[in-house]
Parts: structure tokens; C-alpha cells; sequence
């Protein structure tokens, strides 16, 4: 892949928007619901598209190595990425718990930012009011704001595009997106001082890949609703899990278990999140998701495993659980295998799954430092041979090689 029209054209496009913020002028993201948001690149007057820098595009590949000043990996972390600390713990706010995902750390984090640490905003992500099962770039700069967005949105999301409101604020900001979102965070604040500067902490989630807009509106039909006729849609959330729940307009509400609503979205995740190396966030400052070892079915509002990445990540956790902001307690690397066993599982297939593509001719990004090869000879021989075959004949089936048409206006 040369261009950045050549990583959408062979679908490895992450949808991260950070284009839209380095790439050609007049780059935007549009949402298709088969695939997710992807960019639409200007076409200049004498038919050349300058748009060859692929350095911090996560579709075209990622390098673990710009993460600076991190010891020899333990034998976990080749697994799930180098760690200064692993705690788990939550939200000492109980709203925050309880609305958030999974113990509302990110939540209370960003909150301490704003609060106590004189953050400007805080950039993430949050649902559009105008297509509920759909998701908008938002700034929040207070606790309402914050509130107003949380829970875990199981559908496409473009973080970066909002960088300028960053670069243009100011103060510093916080950062909350997916993994693929940090990787190509990361890559640019090493080249552009402006966005660097501006960057006070940089969060993710663990994250097991996003399905399609479409996934979201066939749920909705499967539960006998008309797309058209819902209000209000959450994936999850106001508790842990928390359901899948839709308000239609009326006011009638339907829902389903977390459980078997993903289940059911994880078939409309596109293919580059099928090739996703690093689930688990390791570019961030701190990453963290569902603390699913310790899940009981009681009430439980929520706990997460916080993998504290940076020092900085590192002091601004102390900070906060110092403020009463959130409840820590001491965990370990199996922790992190115990709490997160199908991403992991999954990540040790990825090498196979690229060198089969590899075989078919299709472009597959470029990872380094990530370890995959180390994970890979970890699976027995009988599990290399499925992958493999596995990925040769989906590839087939669906004729992966053939280059997506470039979206239209």
C-alpha cells in the first residue's frame, strides 16, 4: 500500500479519522454502514492526489516502537504490551459506575483531568442525537458533559478528526479513543510539536473490534424495531454489563442482554479489526477495559483492569485515586489473561491470519514491535493449520483481493 486511498481500497482502513486532521486538504469522513466511517479524498485539478504519507495511518500498519523508555518485556508482555503497574478497581463516584462500562475509570479519570489537573476539554467520542445507534465526535469540558456520553458505543467512531479542536485550544487536553485511534495519535504527535504540546493525557479501552453501522440496525430489526422509529440507544452501560437497550419514540422500550447483542454485532466487524495486534492499548498512557474474572451476576456495578503504560500515565493515576477519584487495588500480569482471555486468544492468531492474506496477494499492514510472531509460536501446530486454512478460505469465499470502489459524495 502506497497511498492512503490504497489502504481504504483494500479495506484495511481503520476509520480512525486522523486523515481527515493530516491528510490532504478537504479529506473527510463519511459514514457507510457496511463498513464504518471512511475517508473521501479531494481530487486535485490536474487528477494528482497527494496523499502518500502513511506514517501515523493505522490501516497501514502500526510501530509499537514509538513507545519510548519501557524495559525488557516479560514474557505476559509480549502478550499484551509492556506495563509500568496493573491495577483493578472503579469509580468512587457511584453515578460513574454505574453509567460507565465497565467502573467508570475512564469516566473518572477524564473527570480528574478537568477537575483537578486544569485540563481544557476532553476529546471522545459519544452518540449522535440525530442517529441513535450512531456515534459523533464530541468535546466535553465538564462533569454533565462527561455523563452525558458514557457507556461503551459498539459502532464507528472517528476521534481523530477532532484533533484540530486540540491543537487549536489553549490549554491541554485529554484524549479518549480506540487503540488503532492512539496508535495514529501517537505517530503524529512525534512529528507535529503542536499536537504534542497540547496533549496532557491520551486514554484507551480495550477493545475487541467495531462492527458496522449495519450490525446495530439489523439488532434493532431482530428485536421487531423499525430503525427509523427508535429514540434512544444504548449498547450498554447503567450497570455491568448493562443491556442492549432501545427507547422507540413511543416510548416503548426493548432489550437484550450484552451477551447475545454482541454476539450478534461481532459478525459485522470489518476486516482490518479482524487483523488488530493490539486489543489491549499499548501506546496509551493508561488502557483499560472489563475486569471479567472478578464479573458476578449480583449487581456488581462494574471493575476494571487499568494497565498504567507511561509515567505519566503512572502519576496521573496516583493523582486521582490520592483526590478520591477512583478505588485501586494492587493486581498481575495473569490478572490480565484471566480478565481478557478471547482478545488475547485472538491476538495470537493474527500473524497467521496475515500470512495467509500475504498468500492470496492482498496488502496487509505493516506491525512492528508488536511481538505477533512470539504469541503466534505459542499455539500449538493444530491451531496454526486452522487459522490458516481458516483465513485462505474466508479470503476466497469472499474475495478479499478485490479492491473496494472509492466512496462517493
Amino acid at each position: 500500500m502506497r497511498t492512503l486511498r490504497d489502504v481504504v481500497s483494500a479495506g484495511m482502513c481503520a476509520g480512525c479519522g486522523a486523515c481527515a486532521y493530516a491528510g490532504p486538504a478537504g479529506t473527510r469522513m463519511i459514514p457507510i454502514d457496511a463498513v464504518g466511517n471512511r475517508p473521501v479524498f479531494p481530487v486535485l485539478d490536474n487528477g494528482v492526489v497527494t496523499e502518500t504519507d502513511l506514517s501515523y495511518c493505522p490501516g497501514a500498519g502500526i510501530d509499537a516502537t514509538r513507545q519510548a523508555g519501557t524495559a525488557p518485556l516479560t514474557r505476559a508482555q509480549h502478550e499484551f504490551g509492556p506495563v509500568l503497574e496493573i491495577w483493578e478497581g472503579y469509580a468512587c463516584d457511584e453515578e460513574v459506575r454505574r453509567r460507565g462500562s465497565s467502573g467508570g475509570v475512564l469516566t473518572a479519570l477524564s473527570m480528574f483531568s478537568l477537575e483537578r489537573r486544569g485540563a481544557e476539554m476532553v476529546l471522545h467520542t459519544g452518540r449522535d442525537p440525530q442517529v441513535p445507534w450512531a456515534n459523533r465526535t464530541v468535546t466535553s469540558r465538564n462533569r454533565l458533559e462527561l455523563l452525558g456520553q458514557t457507556g461503551s458505543r459498539y459502532a464507528p467512531s472517528t476521534p481523530c478528526e477532532g484533533l484540530p479542536d486540540i491543537v487549536g485550544g489553549q490549554g491541554r487536553s485529554v484524549f479518549v479513543g480506540k487503540p488503532c485511534d492512539v496508535a495514529a495519535v501517537t505517530a503524529l504527535r512525534g512529528a507535529r510539536p503542536e499536537l504534542d504540546s497540547k496533549l496532557d493525557l491520551v486514554l484507551t479501552f480495550f477493545c475487541a473490534g467495531t462492527p458496522a453501522s449495519s450490525g446495530a440496525q439489523t439488532v434493532i430489526k431482530q428485536l421487531g424495531s423499525d430503525p427509523t422509529d427508535v429514540n434512544h440507544l444504548d449498547y450498554r452501560g447503567d450497570g455491568w454489563p448493562g443491556m442492549f437497550s432501545l427507547v422507540k419514540r413511543d416510548g416503548d422500550r426493548n432489550e437484550l442482554t450484552y451477551e447475545e447483542s454482541w454476539s450478534r454485532l461481532t459478525g459485522y466487524r470489518p476486516l482490518r479489526c479482524n487483523l488488530c495486534p493490539d486489543g489491549l492499548g499499548r501506546l496509551s498512557d493508561i488502557a483499560c477495559g472489563d475486569a471479567w474474572h472478578r464479573y458476578s451476576n449480583d449487581g456488581n456495578p462494574g471493575k476494571s483492569i487499568i494497565l498504567v503504560r507511561t509515567e505519566r500515565g503512572r502519576q496521573v493515576l496516583a493523582e486521582a485515586r490520592a483526590a478520591g477519584y477512583v478505588h485501586l487495588e494492587r493486581s498481575n500480569e495473569q490478572a490480565v489473561f484471566d480478565a481478557q482471555p478471547g482478545l488475547l486468544q485472538r491476538r495470537r492468531e493474527i500473524f497467521g491470519r496475515l500470512l495467509a492474506l500475504r498468500v492470496l496477494g492482498i496488502p496487509v499492514p505493516q506491525f512492528r514491535g508488536l511481538s505477533l510472531r512470539t504469541s503466534w509460536l505459542q499455539q500449538p501446530i493444530r491451531s496454526q493449520l486452522r487459522t490458516i486454512v481458516g483465513t485462505l478460505r474466508r479470503g476466497i469465499q469472499r474475495s478479499w483481493w478485490r479492491r473496494n470502489s472509492e466512496p462517493s459524495y
